[in-house]
């Protein structure tokens, strides 16, 4: 679909509520939401639970089907689906990431990963399900190797950031971690083949025309040769990578900065998505939500809405 040269509209479908307080993370479950299969969508908040959400493929309208809670003791920051949507990582302010098994619309805490010292502020399942990354305040990253009957085995710790540890977030068809921090960079890892070791090849920083200030997300397009990030120096960068370079085996194919949009949001961009369809969207502090397509040229990048949220209406 190009959505280069049309003119769209967004509208309010449903306002889901619930929570007692701050939505801190969405995931959509894999698998949901196309041939017949309704919609599942899952929530995590500073009320210390999980919400997961459904569907009715008669109304179209969703209802909290499961609430997870008494798990946690402090706020849940992150919440990501394993890719066969057969489990849910849930990271905490509590130090934690729990792991939920859903046994037929019900839900159980299978295991609770501990390491990290302090909050954990994202989770990130690779593209098969066999690894699991989680960062934090600590300045770290914890990468988890899934082993059968419900176990999770840490085979790294990466120490490469120097401040606080905001996202992780894997490539969405290799074993290439990437993860960006509150020192303004983006840190790409990868596995040493010869002795099985994770370690940094390359780090997006201000050298290399990357943001000035705290990197507070990225995504990846479908196809997974550009990416896009979002900063609290008010920007969102565009980068690209030869893909067949890493499809080849050579994780080591450099990213590089391809774009730059400013001058959108006037306060820090606190998350970036890159749909399926080829839309970016990014939200701010500012109270909206832009969305920017590519230009038929593949030079440029375009905004095509904004829509305001106001403060009063977040949950």
């Amino acid at each position: 679909m190009n959505f280069a040269d049309e003119i769209f509209e967004l509208r309010e479908l449903q306002r889901l509520e619930g929570h007692a307080d701050r939505v801190w993370g969405l995931a959509w479950k894999p698998a949901t939401g196309a041939d017949g299969v309704p919609a599942v969508l899952a929530s995590c908040s500073g009320d210390k639970t999980v919400r997961v959400w459904e569907q009715s493929p008669l109304t179209g309208s969703f209802q909290c089907k499961a609430v997870l809670e008494e798990t946690h003791n402090r706020t849940v920051r992150s919440c990501a689906w394993s890719p066969s949507g057969k489990l849910l990582a849930t990271a905490s302010f509590d130090a934690t990431t729990a792991i939920w098994e859903d046994i037929g619309g019900d839900f159980a805490c299978i295991s609770t990963l501990e390491g990290h010292e302090n909050e954990v502020k994202s989770v990130s399942w690779n593209a098969s399900g066999s690894l699991l990354a989680t960062c934090g305040r600590d300045k770290s990253v914890w990468i988890w190797e899934v082993l059968p009957h419900n176990e999770f085995d840490c085979v790294s710790v990466l120490q490469g950031h120097t401040q606080d540890v905001k996202m992780v977030q894997w490539h969405p068809t290799m074993d290439i971690l990437f993860s960006c921090s509150y020192d303004n960079t983006i840190k790409i890892w990868a596995e040493d083949g010869d002795n099985d070791d994770w370690h940094c090849v390359q780090t997006l920083n201000e050298s290399n025309s990357g943001h000035t200030s705290t990197v507070w997300a990225l995504s990846f397009n479908a196809t997974g040769d550009k990416m896009v990030s979002c900063s609290d120096d008010l920007t969102i960068k565009i980068w690209g990578s030869d893909i067949m370079r890493m499809q080849s085996g050579d994780g080591n194919a450099p990213w590089k900065h391809l774009s730059t949009l400013s001058g959108y949001h006037d306060r820090t961009i606190f998350s970036v998505h890159w749909s399926r369809d080829g839309i970016i969207a990014s939200g701010a502090a500012d109270d909206a939500i832009r969305l920017f397509v590519e230009s038929e040229d593949h030079l440029i990048y375009k905004v095509q809405k904004r829509v305001y949220i106001k403060r009063e209406n977040y949950y």
